[in-house]
């Protein structure tokens, strides 16, 4: 589909081994790499309790959509995996096969909806999210038509106010036991999408770049590293 009405207005990010956005305007040129680890950002901002039990995934994804929206928003989050919560499903399968039971508590983080749902728990957010793994030739960008259709729809209802939604995608590290499976698969990354059908500017939107300017005819890490090679986009701090 075309993207024509709608607007990037803020990139938030988040890999092992990128800790600024210097850094990842250095790795969009080939000058700095993903850690291929399993390693989190620490969630500062979350009780420890809450965040001592989380996955790579959540808590990537956590500190994603932190970055992306203000406690007041109620932008809907579209929440896009191709792994989902991989290592918590491995070690139920372990459990099943080894002990031939399962703690609820340990399905209840391993479903694919998992991490949104943690950042909206976390963050007190209010607007909802839809967990997409979509299929086809090229899953990623049906994903991006699914939030972007979400959101032209949502604008045609409220025409006067515009509309926004927050488009995140993340995978984390694969367990050590899926090596031989694994291998040529992205690393572990974040990265989310302030997507609105207004123009904008100030601090939580800094930019106002046309989606129909990129294509989301690639892997999730390509789509990112052309946003950033463009120089119109940042990864906001």
């Amino acid at each position: 589909m075309t993207y024509n009405g709608i607007y990037i207005s803020r990139l938030c990010a988040w890999a092992p081994g990128i800790e600024t956005p210097g850094e990842w305007d250095e790795w969009a040129q080939g000058r700095r790499d993903i850690s291929f680890d399993s390693k989190g950002p620490e969630l500062a901002f979350t009780e420890p309790m809450f965040r001592r039990r989380l996955s790579q995934i959540s808590k990537m994804t956590v500190q994603v959509i932190h970055d992306l929206l203000s406690p007041r928003d109620e932008a809907r989050i579209f929440f896009l995996s191709f792994r989902g919560e991989l290592s918590r499903q491995y070690q139920i399968n372990k459990m099943l096969i080894e002990e031939n039971e399962l703690m609820p508590a340990a399905f209840s983080l391993s479903v694919f909806n998992a991490p949104a749902a943690l950042a909206a728990i976390a963050l007190g957010l209010k607007g909802g999210y839809s967990a997409l793994y979509p299929a086809g030739k090229n899953p990623f960008a049906a994903g991006l038509d699914a939030a972007a259709a979400a959101l032209l729809h949502k604008a045609a209802s409220h025409p006067q106010g515009g509309a926004e939604i927050a488009f995140v995608y993340a995978d984390e590290q694969p367990p050590p036991e899926y090596e031989a499976v694994s291998q040529g698969s992205p690393p572990p990354a974040a990265f989310g999408l302030l997507l609105s059908t207004r123009q904008h500017g100030g601090e939580l939107r800094p930019f106002s770049v046309p989606l129909s300017s990129f294509s989301a005819d690639a892997a999730p890490l390509a789509f990112l590293r052309k946003l950033l090679m463009s120089g119109d986009i940042h990864v906001s701090a």
